[in-house]
C-alpha cells in the first residue's frame, strides 16, 4: 500500500476522477527513492491514498489503485516538458512512472494535523521529520486507520 501527493491545483484527486477511465499516469516523479518505489516495489492492484499536499489544509483526500506497474516516464525524454532530463536515454531511461486509477473519495477529508494527532499514525512515513517524498509505503494498519478516520471502508 502506498501514499502518493499531488498539489490540487496541478492535479487533484477530482482530476484523477475526472480523467478517462479515472486514470492516469504517475509521471514526473524526480526523486531517486520515490522512483525506486515505483519501479520496484508498487505492483497492479495496490491501494493508494490520495494525498493533497501545498495547499490550506494538507491531507488524504481518496482512494485510488496501481492499475499498470511501472514503464519509462516519456516526461523525460520531452525537451519542452518541466520534467525533461538530457541524461535519460530510451536505452537508459532512468525515470519511471505507473498508472494509477481512481477507487473512491474520502468521504471526510483526512488532514494532516488530525494524522498526526493519531497515536495509530506516529510510526507512518508521511509524519516522519524530513519525509517529503511524493510517493512512500504505507502499512496496512496505517491504510485501515486513515480510511476509518475518513470513513472509507476497505
Amino acid at each position: 500500500m502506498w501514499l502518493i501527493k499531488s498539489e490540487p491545483d496541478v492535479f487533484s484527486f477530482e482530476n484523477l476522477m475526472k480523467s478517462p477511465k479515472s486514470t492516469t499516469c504517475w509521471h514526473g516523479v524526480r526523486n531517486y527513492q520515490a522512483r525506486n518505489y515505483m519501479r520496484d516495489e508498487m505492483k497492479l492492484g495496490d491501494l493508494v491514498l490520495y494525498y493533497h499536499s501545498n495547499c490550506d489544509v494538507p491531507g488524504v483526500v481518496g482512494i485510488a489503485k496501481v492499475v499498470k506497474e511501472s514503464y519509462p516516464d516519456a516526461t523525460a525524454f520531452e525537451k519542452k516538458s518541466d520534467y525533461f532530463d538530457p541524461k535519460a536515454t530510451k536505452e537508459n531511461p532512468r525515470w519511471f512512472m505507473v498508472d494509477v486509477q481512481a477507487v473512491a473519495p474520502m468521504k471526510q477529508h483526512v488532514s494532516l494535523e488530525d494524522i498526526k494527532k493519531n497515536s495509530k499514525l506516529s510510526q507512518m512515513k508521511l509524519v516522519q521529520k524530513g519525509s517529503r517524498l511524493s510517493v512512500q509505503p504505507v502499512t496496512e494498519s496505517e491504510f485501515q486507520e486513515i480510511c476509518k478516520m475518513g470513513k472509507v471502508n476497505f
